[in-house]
């Protein structure tokens, strides 16, 4: 089973939609794994971003995912990376397929609600940065046999 990162970023939890995101992502088959709600700081920003540091949207980036709390989850299940991703929408919310989360709440790329992480590789990296082996609940549902 893969995992991935998700983080429901400051607008969503602005907004009220931290529900409707997490419900979307269960609804698809995915199991919780992790999930706290923190206010992230500037190192962890920097480092969560690094892919993306010279650029010039870094900096705003940095600015708006320490601006309010998110929530940090790890959600693991068949394809988890890709399904994640389908069920996100495109990064530009205009873009977004009806029926995704961007798709459908969206309101900016500056403002796109979400991140998960875009590959396995890159979800092994993120995963580290927020959360520690101890912070992970592997457990088994009933429902397993029915969606893996």
């Amino acid at each position: 089973m893969e995992r991935s990162l998700v983080l429901i970023k400051p607008d969503a939890i602005q907004r009220g939609l931290a529900g409707e995101i997490i419900c979307r992502l269960e609804k698809r088959g995915l199991k919780i794994v992790a999930m706290k709600m923190l206010q992230m700081d500037k190192g962890l920003a920097q480092r969560h971003y690094a892919i993306h540091e010279g650029k010039a949207f870094f900096n705003d980036l940095v600015d708006f995912i320490t601006s309010s709390p998110i929530i940090a989850s790890i959600f693991q299940g068949k394809d988890a990376v890709n399904v994640i991703r389908q069920t996100m929408g495109t990064t530009d919310p205009a873009k977004s397929l009806p029926g995704t989360i961007r798709g459908d709440f969206g309101l900016d790329i500056g403002h796109n609600l979400i991140h998960g992480s875009d590959s396995l590789e890159n979800a092994s990296k993120e995963i580290t940065l927020f959360f520690s082996a101890e912070e992970i609940c592997d457990y088994h549902r009933d429902i397993d046999k029915w969606i893996d």
